[in-house]
């Protein structure tokens, strides 16, 4: 499977590389073998040394026709541009952060995004409430008014899996009934646990359980990993992604 984001852009002084390599390390961690990242902008990382199974590839190197993909942590402007290849190209694809922006933004990108169950493709969606009110042309207050009618809105509308989360994430898709995930805690709300969070539901595509039943699992591992973390010992993403081991 691959992870592309972490834009890098020496200009504005920006360098969001450790958003895809928390999502690159949940994907380890969750079982996916073999990860490759593709960091977007002028990022010249080539290796992590302290993940050093990770492999780096430019995004327009990736075979995206035989993998999964998740994209769009840390992704900035950047990940503009490879989504069109992206969205019609990955057989199996988890959309995250900055890609769910874009395509609130793109007519023509939403469009493709609805398109791809048509094509037999299978996709995740994993917003925050303000991602989701973008997607939905509406805003945050009103998604968290009533959260499961917000996740099975984007599940209609874009034909995919929908987990809105905060606490009770919602995970919802076009003929399933909405489950409410009852794992998790305040800890969650580290920085990068959201790109935890979809790395693992790409490790679970990309081990053959489908969209809905791989966003349910990845969201009930990932609450329980919180839920369990010992009292007094602070949680960052990078040590939750560690714990995510089967």
């Amino acid at each position: 499977m691959a992870v592309i984001g972490g834009e890098t852009d020496a200009t504005r002084g920006t360098a969001m590389a450790g958003a895809a390599l928390l999502a690159a390390s949940a994907a380890l961690h969750g079982g996916a073998g073999r990860v490759y990242v593709g960091l977007l902008g002028d990022g010249a990382l080539a290796l992590d040394v302290s993940q050093p199974e990770l492999m780096f590839r430019r995004p327009d190197a990736l075979p995206l026709t035989a993998m999964t993909v998740v994209c769009g942590c840390g992704g900035g402007e950047a990940v503009r541009g490879v989504l069109p290849a992206v969205l019609a190209q990955a057989p199996r694809l988890v959309l995250d952060a900055d890609a769910l922006n874009a395509i609130a933004q793109d007519p023509a990108l939403q469009a493709a995004l609805t398109g791809r169950a048509a094509r037999g493709q299978a996709t995740v969606l994993t917003p925050h409430p303000l991602e989701a009110a973008r997607l939905l042309a509406t805003d945050a207050r009103q998604v968290q008014a009533d959260r499961l009618a917000a996740a099975a809105a984007l599940a209609a509308r874009f034909q995919c899996v929908a987990v809105l989360k905060g606490s009770g994430s919602v995970i919802a898709a076009p003929g399933e009934v909405p489950r409410i995930n009852p794992t998790g805690n305040a800890r969650l709300a580290t920085p990068g646990s959201g790109d935890v969070l979809a790395g693992l539901v790409g490790a679970l595509l990309a081990g053959g359980q489908a969209a809905f039943s791989a966003a349910c699992a990845a969201v009930q591992r990932h609450g329980a990993v919180a839920d369990a973390w010992p009292e007094g010992r602070s949680l960052t993403a990078s040590a939750l992604a560690a714990r995510l081991a089967p």
